[in-house]
This record gives C-alpha cells, structure tokens and sequence, in this order.
C-alpha cells in the first residue's frame, strides 16, 4: 500500500467512497444528511486537491487504486484572543472502502497523517464523529484520540 496526495486521477474514486461515508451517515441522522450524495462535487475536489492548505491523503493499492482516504484542512487556532496561537490538521473526513475495512488501510492513513501535521509544525490532529457512529468512535480511540470538547443540540 502506497499513501500519496490525492490528484484528478483519484476523484471517480473519491466520489465512490464519498457515498459510502454519506450512507453511513445518512443511516445515522436521516433528519440531516441526504442518501444518495456526497460532500463535495467533482468540481469542488478538483479545486480542493489544489489547494495545499486543505491536502487530500489516499491509501493506494499495487494497481493505484484508493482504498480509502482522509481529506484534511490546516486551521490556525485560536477562535479568540484568549487562546495559544497554533496550527491544527484537522481531519474533516477519513474512510476507508467497506471492502477492505479490517486491513489496517484506516491505521495506515492515520499514522500517515500524523506524520505530516509534525512536518508541517502542527501541535495536534483533530477531528469531529458523529454520535452514533461507534465503529468510528472506537477506531479513533485505537489510534489514540481523546474527547477534546463535545458539540451538543437541541432539536426544535
């Protein structure tokens, strides 16, 4: 397995697996996310794997086929003035195909990740799971992630 910036080739792919990650999504909280979609559109990932503040990780097999990814943003801290000044590589979204869940693609991705937030000087990977999706839940606390802050609603 090779773990490589993401590029154009990639983005049929992308879209494959970004519906896997929707309908796991969408079987949590029907009343937010739509089946059938995705995150991001064609145009919007080929804007995105330019942009080297938000870089897109694959995992790819021998034949270069993406197993899974993990789209990342840098993020500047702090919210406000009371806070450290630092930089973040937040993972806004990592899967990996369903077919080839178990075989340590997602560990790979996350230990890849890991070492490039240190080479860019990052003080930390963050990122958000959705309540409910406790396969997710429990592979981020494989990999070493603890509760940072919660995020709470009250639906009307």
């Amino acid at each position: 397995m090779n773990i490589r910036r993401a590029n154009e080739k990639d983005i049929p792919r992308l879209i494959e697996l970004l519906k896997q990650v929707l309908q796991i999504h969408a079987d949590i909280r029907p009343d937010i996310f739509i089946p059938g979609t995705t995150k991001y559109t064609e145009d919007e990932l080929k804007e995105m794997l330019k942009d080297d503040t938000k870089p897109v990780y694959v995992a790819a097999d021998e034949n270069d086929v993406c197993l899974g990814y993990a789209f990342c943003q840098l993020k500047q801290q702090p919210f406000s003035n009371n806070m450290v000044p630092f930089t973040s590589l937040f993972i806004d979204d990592l899967c990996v195909d369903a077919k080839t869940r178990g075989q340590h693609v997602g560990e790979s991705l996350f230990e890849y990740v890991k070492g490039e937030a240190k080479r860019l000087g990052c003080y930390e990977v963050t990122l958000n799971v959705w309540a409910g999706n406790t396969s997710a839940e429990k592979f981020y606390e494989k990999m070493g992630l603890k509760t940072k802050e919660r995020q709470m609603e009250y639906i009307l």
